[in-house]
C-alpha cells in the first residue's frame, strides 16, 4: 500500500491538551466530508475546515510506501529518540491509516496521535486519538483521549457527547471571519458548562505551522 501526504513537518502541536509538545506533523490527502474544493464547500458536510489537504504538494509531501513514510518520521525527528511523537491528521487520517502503519510507527519509538472527524472507526493501537465531531454526521468513534468540538456549529448540542467515553472534553472557537464573536462564544459555554475546557490554535497565535 502506498501513502498520498499532503505534507510532513516538525512543530509544536498547537491545540489540545498536547499543546506545545514537540510533534511531527503528518497530514494525509483527502477527507470524506469535503472534497477540499472552495466550490463545494457550502454543500459539504464539513463547511468550516481551515485546512489544505488537496494534492500532495505541501512541504514533504508525496507518495510514499510504509518504509519510506517511517523514515521520512524519523529523519524529521532527529537524532534524539526522547519523546517522539507523531500526530497523523488530514483531511481524515482514517481514510489511509493501517495497522501496520501504527505498529511501524510505534516500532521506530513513536507515541502515535491523531486527529479525526470520528465517522471511520480509528485504528485500535493508536495512542492518542482526539475526535471532532462535525454536525450533522454519524460519529462512530466514540472514545478516545480527547473530544474537540469547534463551537459554535448549528444544530449540535454539546452535551450530547458528555456520555462518550473521552479523557477530556474540549470546546474550540471556530476560525474565520467571525473568530472575536466565536471566541466570546466559546468561553461563555465553558465558564456556563463545567467539564468543559477551552482549546485555543497556539501555533497561529505564535505564527508556526
Amino acid at each position: 500500500m502506498s501513502f498520498a501526504v499532503k505534507e510532513m513537518f516538525l512543530t509544536l502541536q498547537g491545540e489540545g491538551i498536547n499543546a506545545g509538545r514537540r510533534a511531527v506533523f503528518l497530514r494525509f490527502a483527502g477527507c470524506n466530508l469535503w472534497s477540499g474544493r472552495e466550490e463545494d464547500r457550502a454543500t459539504a458536510q464539513c463547511t468550516f475546515c481551515d485546512t489544505d489537504f488537496v494534492g500532495m504538494d505541501g512541504e514533504e509531501g508525496g507518495r510514499y510506501d510504509l518504509d519510506a513514510l517511517v523514515a521520512k518520521a524519523v529523519a524529521l525527528w532527529g537524532d534524539d529518540p526522547r519523546g517522539r511523537l507523531i500526530v497523523m491528521t488530514g483531511g481524515e487520517p482514517m481514510l489511509q491509516v493501517t495497522d501496520d502503519l501504527v505498529d511501524a510507527l510505534h516500532a521506530a519509538g513513536f507515541e502515535v496521535a491523531m486527529e479525526s472527524n470520528g465517522t471511520i472507526p480509528a485504528a485500535p493501537g493508536i495512542d492518542w486519538v482526539t475526535i471532532s465531531p462535525k454536525a450533522g454526521t454519524e460519529v462512530v468513534q466514540r472514545s478516545g483521549a480527547e473530544l474537540k468540538l469547534v463551537w459554535p456549529q448549528s444544530g449540535v448540542d454539546p452535551e450530547v457527547f458528555r456520555d462518550w467515553a473521552f479523557d477530556h472534553f474540549l470546546i474550540q472557537p471556530m476560525d474565520g471571519a467571525h473568530r472575536e464573536a466565536w471566541r466570546a462564544e466559546a468561553l461563555r459555554y465553558v465558564m456556563e458548562h463545567p467539564g468543559w475546557r477551552l482549546s485555543v490554535q497556539t501555533h497561529k497565535m505564535i505564527g508556526i505551522p
